[in-house]
């Protein structure tokens, strides 16, 4: 499985917070943008295995949505352990989006990774979720993944944040009534592109929703049999929801591809109260509450990339 490495450009989190004040006063009436100590993710409502997310940070992004689609390539299956090992961090804490192990589940979800990989001092500790269409009435079931399953499986596709899942100094964002056009994460993606130009700049870590509903989606629980080849035909295969607070979400972004194939940013969210899928967009711009705490990246890690590729399906 081909990996490749990329140092990628990391500002200080003072700086980086003063370019995304800016970038989020654009499309937020109430921000504020600081340097804290990461809270500890180990509590309610993150229920995290580790403290935090500092620590040897890396993205990772593993496979691609032309695995998925026009036809799906089901010989694209993924364990998370490995994937610590192919990023050189063993025992990596792993958060971020991906598709589901269809190869365990026995059909195609949503996958929410929250995942302490294994190391040679301790066993793995897998927290994820899958959202995955319920047969009966179409609705979303989430579910814990290791109440079910004991594999570290992904497949497909996966945008992931890795780090050594230590407490240490975060940029903690709260942002409220959304006056823009963008949602809470491309706005901050944009900020980091139109700053920074040519460098990429990547970041990951968490946000919560806590007030206000969202715009989601979770695929068909049956792979494709007819070709997708437009967004278009992607959405007729999508299963759209609104989903309402508190939400915690799992955002992977970066500023700008270094020729990779990337996809630039990619957020799948769990919740304590049954929902659980992809993040598009805020529904409520007037009562939404975002707060986020997020950490950047040194290093960016392109595994499996697809040779033959396209850009649709991936928003």
């Amino acid at each position: 499985m081909a990996c490749n490495e990329f140092s990628l450009h990391v500002p200080t989190l003072k700086e980086l917070a003063g370019v995304l004040q800016k970038g989020l006063k654009d499309n937020f009436a109430d921000v504020q943008v600081s340097v804290v100590d990461c809270p500890d993710l180990t509590k309610e409502p993150f229920t995290f295995p580790v403290k935090g997310i500092c620590g040897k940070t890396r993205i990772a992004e593993v496979g691609g949505v032309p695995y998925l689609m026009p036809l799906v390539n089901k010989k694209k299956v993924y364990d998370l352990n490995k994937i610590a090992q192919e990023i050189k961090l063993p025992g990596a804490f792993i958060l971020g989006a991906g598709a589901g192990p269809f190869q365990t589940l026995g059909f195609n979800s949503e996958f929410i990774p929250v995942v302490q990989t294994e190391s040679e001092h301790n066993p793995p500790v897998n927290r994820s979720y899958f959202a995955w269409i319920n047969p009966v009435d179409g609705g979303c079931l989430l579910e814990k993944y290791s109440e079910k399953y004991h594999d570290f499986g992904c497949a497909l596709l996966a945008n992931l944040f890795a780090s050594e899942g230590q407490p240490g100094k975060v940029i903690e964002v709260k942002a409220k009534k959304r006056t823009g056009q963008l949602n809470f994460v491309t706005c901050m993606r944009q900020a980091l592109e139109d700053h920074y130009e040519n460098k990429p700049v990547g970041m990951g870590g968490t946000f919560l929703i806590q007030k206000g509903k969202v715009k989601a989606h979770i695929m068909s629980a049956e792979f494709s049999s007819c070709p997708l080849t437009s967004d278009e035909q992607v959405n007729e295969w999508l299963n759209f929801y609104e989903m309402k607070a508190p939400l915690i979400c799992l955002p992977v972004f970066i500023s700008r591809d270094p020729g990779f194939d990337l996809r630039l940013e990619h957020t799948h969210f769990f919740s304590h109260h049954g929902e659980g899928g992809h993040y598009h967009y805020d529904t409520t711009p007037d009562t939404v509450e975002y707060l986020g705490y997020f950490s950047p990246a040194q290093f960016l890690y392109r595994i499996d990339q697809p040779k033959e590729t396209h850009s649709f399906g991936r928003d």
